[in-house]
């Protein structure tokens, strides 16, 4: 049989420098390597009873323990997803439905990633009053102003760890508090955070946090939903009895088990690779700052991940540096890959600032830790004559 041409990938390009480990991140070796005998050879359904089923359920438990372990939190509470986007679909649709007797009120931020904002329109069409917080100037959510919208009727609070496009970390246990405090079930979103920096759901009150492997290293397809026990969630998808009955479907037991080794390696190298990615943002802010003017960071300086940072240039289209910046071998964003084939200047952006201009004018660099000086300063060099030359052609 000959395969269709369009599965063959013929791969002839220049060096490609890599800076955009917020949309994705490369699958690293020991993920890659962990996961090979669960596509041929340890292959069976892990429902099943029979020893071969038993053996891919002995590498999914074994998997649940690890993540599980990584959040100080249960086995139980680990409920394997798709990844972010279903996670937070699962966290927000289930608690609703579930606690759709208790109340109908919903509290979340103007700059959450699209699968919670989209998630939060589907249930205002099916009834739930949602309330939209504001950030501040710096991106920061202020926690007083979650405290004040809450309502007798609230049940959840869904507040991100970290935005995807700035960076920016919310004060996740301050909004943990306040909500533990009037009664209120909190998720979080920590598909940029979990294995970046330190998260402890029972120290930050959180009783919801959704989170994807492809951010931290591991496979596309494979995430998880932590739920602490005792949280009212129903499933929203029907079927068998999988994970605890919260999600139907067999599980992807290779995805699953790569995830749960690049989330050890990801955990064990943390420290290591936040201060490392420091360097290398510090140097390409400062690079940056000193080359060009009419430059603005978008977001705090002071609470932030380590890798990520947004810039808008004055008088060039976020759109057209991209294409100058790939022209040059360099894969940057303009804003979260979830939206990049639409039009609209950034959400989070624009809720920041306030200025739809300033917001098409922006640019997300997100280094990792294979990323190197030597490409930070060809970036800060490309980058600048890239800005020259367009403003130039403003001129």
């Amino acid at each position: 049989m000959k395969w269709p041409d369009c599965f063959v990938i013929m791969i002839n390009m220049k060096k490609t420098i890599y800076a955009d480990n917020a949309a994705t991140t490369k699958l690293c070796d020991e993920a890659y390597e962990a996961m090979q005998p669960y596509f041929k050879e340890i292959y069976a359904n892990p429902s099943q009873s029979y020893a071969a089923g038993s053996l891919a359920k002995r590498g999914l438990n074994d998997a649940r323990r690890v993540i599980a372990e990584s959040l100080s939190a249960f086995d139980k509470e680990i409920v394997f997803t798709s990844g972010g986007s279903e996670a937070d679909n699962l966290a927000l649709i289930g608690v609703m439905d579930a606690c759709r007797d208790k109340g109908r009120h919903l509290i979340t931020t103007d700059i959450e990633h699209k699968a919670v904002l989209e998630t939060a329109k589907y249930l205002e069409r099916n009834g739930v009053r949602v309330t939209y917080v504001h950030v501040g100037a710096d991106g920061r959510v202020n926690p007083e102003d979650i405290e004040r919208a809450i309502c007798g009727d609230t049940v959840l609070i869904s507040v991100m760890t970290a935005n995807n496009e700035t960076g920016t970390l919310q004060p996740i246990e301050e909004i943990g508090k306040i909500a533990k405090a009037h009664g209120v079930l909190f998720h979080t979103d920590a598909v940029q955070a979990y294995g970046k920096i330190e998260l402890s759901p029972e120290k930050m009150n959180i009783d919801l946090l959704s989170a994807s492997a492809h951010k931290f290293n591991g496979p596309r397809g494979a995430g998880f939903l932590y739920v602490k026990r005792g949280t009212p969630i129903s499933s929203f998808i029907h079927g068998g009895s999988q994970e605890y009955g919260l999600r139907a479907g067999t599980e992807n037991v290779p995805g699953i088990v790569g995830m749960a080794v690049a989330a050890t390696i990801s955990l064990e190298k943390m420290a290591e690779r936040a201060e490392y990615e420091a360097m290398l943002t510090k140097r390409l802010h400062d690079g940056v700052l000193k080359r060009l003017e009419g430059v603005s960071v978008n977001g705090s300086m002071d609470y932030r991940l380590p890798g990520v940072i947004n810039f808008s240039f004055a008088g060039v289209e976020g759109e057209s540096l991209l294409i100058s910046l790939d022209m040059k071998g360099i894969c940057v964003s303009t804003g979260s890959a979830c939206v990049m084939s639409t039009d609209t200047p950034s959400h989070v952006i624009t809720a920041i600032t306030g200025d739809e201009e300033r917001a098409r004018q922006s640019i997300r660099f997100s280094l990792g830790h294979e990323n190197t000086v030597e490409e930070v300063d060809y970036i800060i060099d490309a980058l600048g004559e890239s800005v020259e030359y367009l403003r130039r052609l403003r001129e």
